[in-house]
């Protein structure tokens, strides 16, 4: 409850000296524990009125995937797989709100403990596995919340596959979600990039990628056509890949008319934290030193895919100078998750700030 407490003031307050108060107590409990009663705190504010005194993000409106985006900052999925808590993130000032990932059925996901911090290198490693309450139940919390209703910013709901599908039958869970979510989207992220979830990335390789984006720009066009509405697919793909891979997975983005992409996941490499306390944990690693892999990977997906297709950036991002680099790399727009944990909201208005700099130069 304490961490609950020091959470609403800190959304009350949001200055730096506040969060670097409330941090050292909520890096005291476990770091699923603490994510889950931050959550719900930060929603619980945003019913009682509470956000309304967070100062205003940057307004730094821009078109991408046929969107109007307020500003270029945006939630990476994972915080809230559920959808639980839409109305309390939207007001840390977010350009545009990611959640999921979500599966047809409900799963818990891999055993606790499955979330470690390392805090020397600014770092995450997490093994979650795609816990959540179900496509059903996403869909309902979605359509409960006031940001969906309001039609208050843009929405991207990402869809997974079940732990127990075989990996030849992926994309049949891919449809459903993709059926389910549809209306509701302002965009929908398929991802095959998680490491959590056994197999999941050989849907990244070429004949397997051919296949399962065939059949989802398929249902996109009939869902269009059904709903009198086009919503925007992108592809999260993983920082682990090399030059090769990379100019693969650009082609049959190309060659399948995607209309973006999401670079990157979280990384299974663990060099830049040798030798810290949980670094050998199994799951993947994110943070500050995801931030030059994801930027590698942006690079070369930018020279395949020029302006054809937008890239979306995220990974490592910590500060306005980072959330720079990565458009200088090539993204259109970016996300932060790890660096919210770290930083706290501030982190929202100065990556916002420093790409609305940039953007009028």
């Amino acid at each position: 409850m304490a961490a609950t407490l020091h959470f609403i003031s800190l959304v009350i307050v949001p200055d730096k000296l506040l969060y670097a108060l409330a941090r050292p107590l909520l890096f005291s409990l476990d770091a699923e524990t603490a994510h889950n009663l931050t959550l719900p705190a930060l929603q619980r504010s945003a019913k009682l009125g509470l956000t309304r005194a967070l100062p205003a993000t940057k307004s730094d409106p821009r078109t991408v995937m046929g969107l109007r985006f307020p500003n270029a900052v945006g939630l990476a999925a994972g915080l809230d797989k559920d959808g639980a808590y839409i109305d309390g993130l939207a007001a840390l000032g977010f350009g545009f709100i990611e959640i999921g990932t979500v599966t047809p059925r409900a799963q818990p996901g891999n055993a606790k403990p499955r979330m470690f911090r390392l805090p020397q290198a600014n770092a995450l490693i997490n093994r979650m596995g795609f816990n959540n309450g179900g496509v059903d139940a996403f869909v309902s919390n979605v359509q409960a919340s006031r940001f969906y209703q309001n039609k208050e910013g843009l929405l991207g709901l990402n869809i997974g596959k079940n732990a127990d599908t075989p990996i030849e039958r992926a994309a049949e869970d891919y449809l459903h979600c993709l059926e389910k979510v549809y209306p509701y989207a302002a965009y929908v992220t398929v991802n095959i990039s998680s490491p959590n979830t056994k197999n999941l990335r050989q849907l990244q390789g070429a004949s397997e990628l051919d296949d399962l984006l065939s059949q989802l720009k398929s249902a996109q066009l009939r869902l269009a056509d059904l709903h009198k509405r086009y919503v925007p697919i992108t592809l999260k793909i993983a920082p682990d890949l090399d030059t090769e891979q990379i100019k693969t997975i650009a082609a049959a983005l190309l060659r399948h008319q995607i209309d973006g992409v999401i670079a990157t996941n979280t990384t299974l490499a663990r060099d830049a934290v040798k030798g810290m306390q949980h670094a050998e944990e199994a799951g993947g690693l994110s943070g500050a030193p995801v931030l030059a892999l994801s930027n590698q990977v942006i690079r070369g997906l930018k020279s395949e895919l020029g302006n054809a297709i937008p890239i979306i950036g995220v990974g490592g991002i910590f500060s306005g100078e980072d959330a720079q680099a990565k458009i200088a790399a090539g993204a259109a727009l970016i996300q932060i998750y790890t660096g919210l944990i770290y930083r706290g909201p501030a982190l929202v208005r100065e990556c916002a700030a420093a790409l609305a700099i940039k953007s009028s130069k």
